[in-house]
């Protein structure tokens, strides 16, 4: 049993809830109200290849960004440290490999190869970068906070580009194409920027072994101030951005929804933009951190509303 939770520990258990979570509200409260009429009868299996595939590809993420972040998660978190402690680093990169081909392997299980032939090759692509994003992306300024952002919401794009092909999303004019479209553009770049706000808030947290071991991240390089601001910046961004949106949507009268984005979304990003002034500690910024994770949960849970108006 110690053994099964420390692999689950190590895989990021609720973050590939989150992933799971995301992909079936996307297929089950957007797309299918939305192609109810022309859905292919085999829709439903490769949903579920390429929802295992994003799992399987994402846990592999995690297991080798552990197995290269050794030695600075002694100094960041040496009580949740898993590689090297429960599980050996030898079974560790095992692990990556067996679950990145596998994952690789429902890709093609859940895409036409002739037809979706880019969709494959952008999940290799995935793979690739994950590994180089453990390697080196992540220690330097910048890149590695906007890697593992579009990867976030390639787990909207990849749903939507497998139901879609890329000459209707972007030249046919069917009303449904377009509001897909529009629909996964939103939550892509949702994604997209939370992402790159809990990933800057996660270097601030772990500023002291990235210190320690060499690292460029943007704590270290810009300072802890400007980086505070970058976060700042992106938090009002998003919330401009959702306050549009909610503007946009009440022409129709959705009020259940604008009232659950503004009590779940917008100002729980109001609050954490008011909090992260006086943080200071690890402690305070993985409190920040762990807030934000809770506004993706509920930014998630939004699509629900969308079985019921589209």
């Amino acid at each position: 049993m110690r053994l099964i939770a420390a692999f689950l520990k190590l895989v990021r258990l609720p973050n590939l809830f989150f992933i799971a979570l995301t992909q079936l509200l996307f297929q089950f409260c957007i797309y299918r109200p939305l192609y109810k009429e022309v859905i292919h009868p085999n829709d439903g299996i490769h949903f579920i290849f390429l929802l295992i595939a994003s799992v399987l590809i994402a846990a592999a993420g995690y297991i080798i960004n552990d197995y290269f972040d050794i030695n600075i998660d002694e100094v960041n978190k040496p009580d949740r440290m898993v590689v090297d402690k429960v599980i050996s680093r030898r079974w560790a990169i095992a692990w990556h490999f067996m679950l990145s081909t596998t994952g690789l392997l429902f890709t093609v299980l859940a895409l036409p190869f002739l037809q979706k032939w880019y969709l494959i090759m952008a999940n290799i692509f995935c793979v690739a970068l994950l590994w180089f994003y453990s390697t080196s992306f992540k220690k330097g300024l910048l890149i590695g906070n906007v890697v593992i952002s579009l990867l976030t919401a390639w787990t909207i794009l990849i749903i939507f580009f497998s139901k879609v092909s890329i000459e209707d999303a972007f030249g046919n004019g069917d009303s449904n194409h377009y509001k897909f479209f529009r629909l996964a553009i939103l939550y892509a770049g949702f994604a997209f920027i939370i992402s790159l706000i809990r990933e800057a808030i996660k270097d601030m947290e772990d500023l002291p072994g990235d210190t320690r071991y060499k690292c460029r991240t943007m704590p270290i390089v810009w300072g802890v101030n400007a980086t505070k601001v970058y976060v700042a910046v992106w938090l009002v961004v998003l919330m401009a951005l959702l306050i549009i949106i909610q503007i946009y949507i009440l022409q129709f009268k959705w009020w259940l929804p604008v009232v659950y984005s503004v009590a779940t979304i917008i100002f729980p990003l109001g609050f954490i933009l008011y909090k992260l002034k006086n943080s200071i500690t690890p402690e305070q910024f993985h409190q920040l951190s762990l807030l934000t994770k809770l506004v993706i949960f509920t930014g998630i849970l939004s699509m629900v509303f969308f079985y019921f108006y589209l």
